[in-house]
């Protein structure tokens, strides 16, 4: 009998500890987030960025390690839905509510990164958080980087 509410005790003491673990997840942007971004069509490179929220602003690095750059400017802009359509035409199946429409999470990060002639260029990545609160969450979007454009996509890890 002691045995096994001692298992039964480790059982839930573990147990509460993952679960806690899940729940203090944090900001939306913390965390590493791995991927790659390319011209539309064309050869993809890696892309690994790590942000933080120190409780005022989003920081962070690109490709960390000894050639890590810095974010110079991030930002995440959430969308709620306001005044959403109603009525059976709405959707199919029933009425729109608010809580049946997600807000939309914008990510914005800016940074100073040297191309490969050195030439540094000001490179803004700007996109849409895929399952915000889900352990599956992507940022998918788009990039410019001086004269080059194309589309992005981390997710986190």
């Amino acid at each position: 009998m002691m045995k096994s509410a001692r298992v039964f005790l480790s059982f839930a003491g573990i147990l509460t500890l993952v679960v806690s673990a899940a729940a203090q997840e944090g900001h939306p942007l913390t965390g590493t987030w791995y991927g790659d971004f390319g011209p539309s069509g064309g050869p993809r490179r890696d892309l690994t960025v790590v942000m933080d929220w120190n409780g005022q602003e989003i920081t962070g690095i690109i490709d960390p390690g000894p050639n890590a750059i810095p974010i110079k400017a991030a930002r995440l802009d959430v969308t709620f839905a306001v005044n959403p359509p109603k009525g059976p035409n709405a959707a199919i199946g029933g009425d729109v509510t608010p809580a049946s429409i997600p807000p939309k999470f914008m990510v914005h990060f800016e940074v100073d990164a040297p191309d490969k002639n050195g030439v540094t260029n000001h490179c803004i990545f700007e996109g849409t958080i895929q399952n915000p609160v889900a352990g599956n969450r992507r940022i998918v979007g788009t990039w410019t980087c001086g004269r080059e454009e194309g589309e992005f996509s981390i997710r986190r890890l």
